[in-house]
């Protein structure tokens, strides 16, 4: 069954002038022990040690600090609600249970559509055959 939470919680960060890296993430609240799904990538291309090490794409980062670099299937943006499909092989490193994560999204809306615009650019990073297939409609209009 689906890991489901809502997100209370919004982010696209990509300044290289204030930001360490590229990040896109969804999270139940600011409280540092609620549930948080964080996609990063540098802002430079991989280098050969990065290849080597097998770190040449984006990271899944889960609370605890549970990490794995290209271990998302699909991403799905579905007016309120992201759908992420992980690779069941990176489920221990992430400390999650099963593959598939449901968020309802709550967030202000400026900050769910700052993280619709920075995540497809996350997932895009790096080598290619271990970015997700992606499904990111447009919003749906306000009124």
């Amino acid at each position: 069954m689906a890991y489901r939470f809502t997100s209370r919680v919004a982010c696209g960060l990509d300044d290289p002038e204030a930001d360490d890296c590229v990040m896109a993430g969804v999270a139940e609240s600011e409280d540092a022990e609620a549930f948080s799904l964080l996609f990063m990538c540098d802002f430079e291309e991989p280098g050969a040690q990065e290849t080597a090490l097998g770190l040449d794409t984006y990271c899944l980062v889960t609370p605890g600090q549970g990490t794995a670099y290209g271990c998302v299937r699909e991403v799905v943006l579905d007016e309120d609600v992201l759908r992420v499909t992980l690779d069941p092989a990176s489920l221990e490193d992430l400390g999650l249970s099963d593959p598939v994560v449901e968020v309802l999204l709550r967030a202000p809306e400026a900050d769910v559509a700052r993280m619709r615009e920075v995540l497809p650019r996350v997932l895009g990073y790096g080598r290619p055959e271990a970015r997700p297939e992606t499904a990111f409609p447009a919003p749906p209009p306000r009124g």
